[in-house]
């Protein structure tokens, strides 16, 4: 019997027949599990929709690929080869499906460039792009979630304006800047402390040598502080204000605990999105300081690629970075999902 059916006949007053709950299931369907399922069905429309952009982006601009990477001294025979390479001699659908296939099934193909396998190439390279990441994302996150705190703890004291005022010209300085002002201080001029580039050997990964990821890492933490202190500074103020701590404060609850059980919950919720956005930043950001630490990620990957018009390079790093943003979108909005106990719980 149909829903519509058990439904009429209840309001007809039919005894002991109760409709079943199959409407309500979205309602009783766990939060979290239903953030999940549709975040990630966009974000798989997502990838595909920048695999037809980049694809496009590289294989259809006006313009011969082929002769782009091959240059004025290519004869009309490395033409042609490299035009069957690379598929150009077939239609655009077919060249758009043989590279998405190879994509989803790990053949990515060989680089332009040197003639090595993509993933071969391109891996060490993510390894050491996902250290450097990982590090300044959790360094930066740590002290900007500390400084925040404090800075409301001590509102409108000689803390909270020095490290406003530090922060506001922290933000207005590109990361480039940065990096320079720390390789003047503490690797050439003033100090020499640490190596003023980061070339990490072939073979071995950044971990191997933690030197090497000091200036690198400190530039990026320093460029993500302010925006993580300024968020959390906000919100902790808001929560410290609000009435449940007033209230709280009028039972004699003590203020250590009225911050970390109310004011440090209800202020970290909001925080976690600019957290989220913040290691997104940072995907993008070290395109710049490894460039100019001279450190071998997938940012300086990238800049190489395009410098050589390394094709199967440029469409797996772009395609890699925007499978990046789409994780980190899920899983920040799961986190923020988490610590927020009214919506995390089933209905």
């Amino acid at each position: 019997m149909s829903y519509s059916e058990l439904r009429d006949r209840a309001d007809q007053g039919a005894p002991n027949e109760v409709p079943s709950q199959a409407p309500s299931l979205w309602h009783n369907e766990h939060p979290i599990a239903a953030l999940v399922g549709v975040r990630a069905a966009i974000g798989v429309v997502t990838l595909f929709v920048v695999s037809v952009v980049i694809f496009l982006a590289t294989e259809v601009l006006p313009g011969n690929a082929a002769y782009s990477v091959l240059g004025h001294s290519a004869t009309p025979q490395s033409l042609r080869a490299l035009e069957v390479q690379l598929h150009l001699n077939r239609g655009l659908f077919d060249q758009y499906w043989l590279w998405l296939s190879g994509l989803l099934t790990g053949k990515l193909g060989n680089s332009l460039a040197n003639g090595q396998a993509v993933w071969g190439q391109v891996a060490p390279r993510l390894v050491n792009s996902a250290v450097l990441v990982v590090g300044a994302g959790v360094i930066g996150t740590m002290l900007g979630v500390l400084f925040g705190a404090i800075a409301a703890l001590r509102k409108d004291g000689w803390f909270d304006h020095i490290s406003s005022v530090v922060s506001l010209a922290v933000t207005s300085l590109p990361e480039f800047v940065v990096a320079i002002v720390l390789i003047i201080l503490l690797a050439t001029v003033v100090f020499h402390l640490l190596p003023a580039v980061s070339p990490v050997a072939p073979g071995t990964y950044a971990w191997s040598q933690p030197r090497l990821l000091v200036l690198p890492v400190a530039t990026l933490v320093i460029v993500i502080i302010p925006y993580i202190q300024r968020m959390m500074r906000a919100a902790m103020i808001e929560a410290l204000e609000s009435d449940y701590v007033e209230m709280a404060r009028l039972k004699g609850v003590p203020e250590w605990q009225i911050v970390l059980a109310h004011a440090f919950p209800n202020s970290i919720a909001p925080t976690i999105q600019v957290i989220g956005l913040t290691f997104l930043y940072l995907a993008g950001g070290i395109v710049i300081v490894e460039d100019v630490f001279n450190f071998p990620g997938i940012g300086q990957g990238l800049v190489n690629a395009v410098s050589d018009r390394d094709i199967p390079v440029i469409q797996f790093i772009v395609v890699v970075l925007a499978a990046f943003y789409v994780f980190m979108n899920i899983i920040t909005d799961v986190i923020a999902l988490l610590v927020s106990p009214r919506r995390r719980i089933a209905r």
